[in-house]
């Protein structure tokens, strides 16, 4: 098959001396180029940081395959933006889940709130991205099939800026010089904060900040400075707080302006609140509503949020939906449903019965995926089959949607991570493309996919993301 073309022949991937010298070169190569991550041991101080994991070689990807994750970015974006403010499909796409999911019903009640009161800012500021695997066909070609959409605190945009320059000069000391020239430019970083600097100018306030809400725990600090430093370069001024901060020292002004720690703050930009255990107490969830009821531009508001949900993606997939959203265009509506796979409902009735059937029959050919965001939460196999029939006829099944397993062609890398054995893996990738745009009111000021990113696992993993430890850093070398 035509994924098999490795673009990395095996006079390079299997010499063991070779492999060792260009290891070594390559960790030196990234410290130099930035791809940084603190350590596990002291994951709030700069003292002792190391190289964030990523791969020794680029990864094959069909170069049609990439181009069109790409090109279907801005119809997504529009999608995400279309059903947060169809405050009616939100509703009747939850019922079922917030009847058992007791996180997605507090996000849910802030938004019913949010709605009740009226939004206090017409300004939209969205950053998410789209992340897919490959689907391995009978005839050898590979289908492009979305795994999920993140709208919340989609991350890697800066480490990605920062690794084409790793590769490519790994390849050029491998003696692969025409591939070195074949790894793209990729700067997510940049169009990110190209976005954010959008909304704090039509925020209009030049002494207001741009807030990042952190993390307790900031291992992954310099994916998040990249888009800073991008803003201060632009002279906007940024600041990094976490819960506990706006709970202490945050205040809204007679007109719902944000105030922290006594500065007026333009655009909340959230890289933390997508799981449970981020709302370490009641005054997490006060913070969150004050922010979601303050004038700052949020980023992304409550209904985005809720809009990134697993399952608004399975009823997305229902026949007759997206042309709900994109009524007079057609071929936006076949160019997202071609990067769908099969989603089921698990609600109660006929057609979840049905579904929890269809995978007790088969667990191996699905995946069931939670609500819960941040990687390391989907059941896969045998496992499938425990918690359905644990749970079979029990509401608490409307937790869960139901999804086809993509079945990617495998590609052999090598890993490099702090400490880590240096052993040919076979391994599995998730290609991500980063989507942008900025509303306001009625007019969307800007909408563009910004840039890519690939991440590569082990097979032996089924499930997790680069900061939960299991994929890598990788760069797309198009075949």
């Amino acid at each position: 098959s035509s994924m098999k073309t490795h673009n990395i022949p095996d006079e390079v991937m299997k010499n063991p001396a070779l492999v060792k010298e260009l290891a070594d070169v390559a960790k030196d190569e990234a410290l130099l180029q930035g791809v940084l991550m603190r350590i596990q041991e002291s994951p709030n101080s700069s003292e002792l940081v190391t190289y964030a994991p990523f791969t020794l070689f680029p990864s094959p990807v069909p170069k049609a395959v990439f181009l069109q994750a790409l090109e279907v970015q801005t119809h997504f974006n529009t999608l995400v933006d279309k059903i947060s403010q169809d405050s009616d499909f939100l509703q009747e796409a939850l019922a079922n889940t917030i009847e058992v999911d007791d996180f997605t019903a507090r996000l849910f009640r802030i938004h019913q709130q949010i709605l009740e009161e009226g939004r206090s800012q017409v300004i939209v500021l969205g950053l998410n991205r789209s992340d897919y695997m490959l689907d391995q066909r009978q005839d050898g070609t590979s289908a492009l099939k979305q795994i999920e959409i993140n709208t919340f605190a989609a991350s890697f945009g800066g480490l990605s800026s920062r690794t084409p320059d790793v590769h490519r000069h790994i390849l050029k000391v491998a003696g692969r010089p025409e591939e070195s020239r074949q790894i793209l430019d990729n700067n997510p970083a940049a169009g990110l904060a190209r976005a954010v600097a959008k909304a704090w100018e039509l925020y209009g306030s030049e002494r207001a900040f741009v807030m990042f809400l952190v993390e307790e725990v900031q291992r992954n600090i310099f994916d998040q400075r990249y888009v800073e430093s991008e803003l201060w370069r632009r002279n906007i001024p940024t600041i990094r707080k976490r819960f506990d901060d706006v709970c202490g020292s945050g205040s809204l002004d007679q007109d719902k302006r944000l105030f922290v720690d006594g500065k007026e703050v333009a655009v909340v930009y959230f890289r933390n609140g997508y799981m449970p255990q981020n709302y370490t107490s009641e005054e997490c969830w006060d913070a969150r509503l004050m922010m979601e009821r303050s004038r700052a531009v949020k980023c992304p508001d409550i209904s985005t949020h809720l809009a990134g949900t697993k399952k608004v993606q399975q009823v997305l997939a229902r026949p007759g939906v997206l042309e709900k959203f994109f009524p007079d265009q057609p071929e936006a509506v076949k160019q997202i449903r071609a990067t769908f796979a099969g989603l089921y409902t698990l609600d109660m009735g006929p057609e979840g019965d049905q579904t929890v059937e269809m995978a007790l029959a088969a667990p191996d050919r699905y995946v069931l995926k939670p609500q819960r965001e941040g990687g390391g939460n989907n059941i896969y196999g045998a496992e499938i089959r425990q918690v359905l029939e644990g749970l079979k006829d029990a509401t608490q099944r409307t937790a869960y949607i139901l999804m086809d397993k993509i079945n990617p062609a495998p590609v052999q890398n090598y890993l490099l991570r702090q400490g880590g054995p240096l052993t040919l893996s076979n391994c599995l990738s998730e290609l991500g493309a980063f989507g942008a745009y900025v509303r306001h009111g009625a007019d969307m000021i800007m909408n563009e996919c910004v840039g890519h990113l690939l991440r590569t696992k082990s097979s032996e993993h089924s499930d997790g993301g680069v900061a939960a430890g299991v994929a890598v850093l990788d760069n797309p070398l198009l075949i």
